[in-house]
């Protein structure tokens, strides 16, 4: 029997502890930077395998290293801490995981397969001890802004994405972070985890990640080549409004409704990110923007 009195769970909770939503959020992301880098179907696919498998170890090392901070503070969400999951399974699938999206990744070209490798391990040290100091956010700043250079660097003839596509994909991992600590700011408190999101209280990590988003999106859309355009600043109004919404509602410690808020608004910046990395690729085809 568990620690709790459970007996262990299967599949399911195994994929619970690998933070599922994080984890296909990501991996999408990918895809669609990879489709709009113009790269080919079966490279997208491997592009996608990989940064599965890395999301997936990053996943699983997280709830293995916090099983015992999270069953001291009563983390009924976490099927590690409860015992549906074994640490030391947890563990073995970590690195199983680890180890599947090195060829994976190397598949992608040397280049391209070291970028996302480094954003790989940005993820494992904040699992390892980044996410209880102030400095929580680089890793995130660091993982996501290398993002869109695992899709350029894929690429038959390798570039590195514009500027603009890296600092966006910073700021949108930074602010993703802060949001994404929102809901469980006490909990991680209890569990020993004190963050930068910990460390600026509920409001001021809301008012960040939505000031952060609204960076990004506005970023996306002036930093491109050419005029600002209508969808450019229509992706920045609405970025806005969800993020100002997001810091009007009500205040409770435990509300996922500006989360979720947040979350819509991350969303078009990665639309932006994914529209402006394709725009840049088109003149590699003979287009323009």
């Amino acid at each position: 029997m568990t620690p709790r009195g459970r007996a262990p769970g299967g599949l399911g909770a195994l994929a619970r502890a690998s933070h599922p939503g994080p984890t296909l959020v990501v991996t999408t992301t990918a895809t669609a930077l990879g489709l709009a880098a113009g790269l080919p179907t079966s490279r997208v696919v491997v592009l996608a395998a990989a940064v599965l498998a890395g999301q997936l170890s990053i996943g699983w090392a997280n709830d293995a290293v916090d099983a015992e901070r999270d069953r001291a503070a009563g983390r009924a969400d976490k099927p590690v801490s409860d015992g549906r999951v074994d640490r030391a399974r947890a563990w073995s699938w970590a690195w199983l995981a680890l180890l599947a999206a090195v060829p994976l990744s190397l598949a992608l070209g040397w280049r391209a397969g070291v970028t996302h490798l480094a954003a790989v391990a940005g993820g494992w040290a904040y699992d390892l001890g980044v996410k209880r100091t102030g400095w929580s956010a680089l890793p995130f700043a660091w993982s996501f802004g290398l993002l869109p250079a695992v899709a350029t660097l894929s690429r038959s003839m390798p570039a590195w994405p514009p500027w603009w596509a890296v600092l966006a994909g910073a700021l949108l991992g930074v602010a993703a972070h802060l949001a994404n600590a929102l809901p469980d700011l006490e909990d991680d408190r209890a569990a020993g985890v004190i963050g930068l999101p910990h460390r600026l209280g509920g409001r001021r990590a809301r008012q960040l990640a939505g000031l952060l988003l609204v960076v990004s999106a506005s970023v996306l859309a002036v930093a491109p080549p050419g005029p600002l355009d209508a969808f450019g600043a229509g992706a920045v109004a609405v970025s806005a409004v969800l993020a100002g919404v997001g810091l009007a509602v009500p205040r409770d410690a435990r509300s996922r409704l500006p989360f979720a808020l947040v979350a819509l608004a991350a969303l078009v910046v990665v639309v932006l990110l994914v529209a402006g990395l394709h725009a840049q690729g088109q003149p590699l085809a003979g287009g323009s923007r």
